[in-house]
């Protein structure tokens, strides 16, 4: 157990890549503590992704992709213009809803984070916001892809703890949506105080908000068709991902006529590199806890946390500071792959539903994207909006205070993950 989180830990901080410290971590393992045969690795990678569930990733990456070339986020933020954008501070707000949206198709914070800041940032910077607070919101928008379904990062929680995807996609709806009302209050806020740059002089008018939802209609399918399928038992996640990817093709090429056939290769060559991350992730993660397992690593925590406390109420403490800290460090699926395994046990002995553990898991991860020195969306918002990584961070602590809100409700009111799922499977 030493040999595999020391050298992991080593590797990490010296800068390899997760996918070859996990990988060089469990060998090194493997050789030094057990006499296991080295070709266990072989098998345990290919069954890491040896898993029908798993094919839904590429789908639902690809679908984000062509979302983004095809003209659906522009429309998305006209709708979210029309929708808040007569409230003061409305370019934090339309970028916020906006973000929403996109979780909705695309299950991928960076992409999301990309497509929201190259449409809102030069707007923000026109009407003279701050653009390290503009950045800051846009990064924790595009964060809300790891709990709004199809979140990438869910489907692998709900593989990783043996639950419905449908019932962990359900979950998430109404969390994202409380981290989104917590976002547009907290700017809000802000905005009010911050000066007349912040004053929209757009009213509302119900025109308005009818030709932007008309326009943005057909994007609104996905989403519908998606969480409409798994729900009504149509048809299962994978499918539901092969539906999406479909939909989002006809409407980008077919309605929007946005998306032309010379830009498939390009996009598709994308979705691949894409989803073979997360997969090699995946995979070289598989032995990486199994080693962990064999080693009685889970035994070790479970008796150290159990020694510390019988109490739900500080085992879930505990455990959001350390999903907070790894995700200030580690990329979310391979957080997941470690960590899971591990903490869902002592979960279920405390009495806490795995449906409920797996959006505080997921929403602690969403923070981590915004948190330096990780913090993928943080770092494409700051590329985006032309600014350094330390100028955004010291506006990073308005949208983090708004997502902790949301994550103790979520951790210490289990009807806000769970309703959802108890009325509609």
């Amino acid at each position: 157990m030493i040999w595999a989180a020391g050298g992991f830990l080593l590797l990490l901080v010296s800068g390899i890549p997760i996918v070859l410290a996990l990988g060089i971590a469990a060998l090194l393992a493997i050789e030094m503590t057990t006499t296991t045969p080295v070709s266990i690795v072989a098998q345990r990678v290919y069954g890491g992704i040896s898993s029908f569930t798993l094919m839904a990733i590429p789908f639902f990456v690809a679908s984000g992709l062509l979302m983004e070339a095809g003209g659906i986020a522009r429309r998305f933020v006209n709708l979210a213009s029309a929708l808040v954008g007569w409230i003061t501070g409305s370019l934090y707000l339309v970028a916020i809803v906006t973000g929403t949206g996109l979780a909705a198709i695309s299950g991928s914070g960076s992409a999301d984070t990309a497509a929201i800041s190259a449409v809102m940032t030069p707007e923000m910077r026109r009407r003279r916001y701050d653009i390290d607070l503009a950045a800051a919101v846009i990064a924790a928008s595009g964060s809300l892809a790891s709990i709004i379904p199809p979140s990438i990062v869910m489907i692998v929680i709900a593989i990783t703890a043996n639950q419905s995807i449908g019932a962990m996609f359900l979950g998430g709806i109404i969390p994202g949506l409380l981290v989104m009302a917590g976002l547009m209050l907290g700017c809000w806020l802000y905005a009010r105080r911050g000066g007349e740059a912040y004053r929209d002089r757009d009213p509302f008018t119900l025109r308005r908000l009818r030709d932007g939802f008309i326009d943005a209609l057909p994007g609104l399918l996905v989403p519908a068709v998606i969480l409409g399928g798994i729900v009504g038992g149509v048809f299962t996640a994978t499918e539901a991902a092969c539906v999406a990817l479909f939909t989002t093709l006809f409407v980008t090429m077919v309605i929007y006529r946005e998306l032309k056939p010379r830009d498939l290769p390009r996009i598709l060559l994308r979705a691949i590199s894409l989803s073979a991350t997360v997969l090699i992730i995946v995979a070289t993660a598989s032995v990486f806890t199994w080693i962990i397992a064999t080693q009685g690593f889970p035994a070790l925590l479970r008796d150290w946390l159990t020694g510390i406390t019988d109490s739900p109420v500080v085992f879930l403490l505990i455990v959001n500071l350390l999903l907070l800290v790894v995700g200030m460090f580690m990329e979310s699926i391979s957080a997941v792959l470690i960590l899971l395994p591990i903490l869902l046990p002592m979960a279920q002995a405390f009495g806490i539903n795995p449906v409920q553990f797996g959006i505080i898991t997921a929403l602690n991860l969403s923070i981590g994207l915004i948190t330096p020195p990780y913090g993928i969306c943080l770092y494409v918002a700051a590329t985006v909006a032309g600014r350094r990584i330390e100028q955004v961070s010291r506006r990073v602590w308005l949208p983090l205070l708004c997502m902790l809100g949301a994550l103790m409700l979520v951790t210490f009111i289990p009807a806000v993950s769970l309703w959802l799922p108890s009325v509609l499977l």
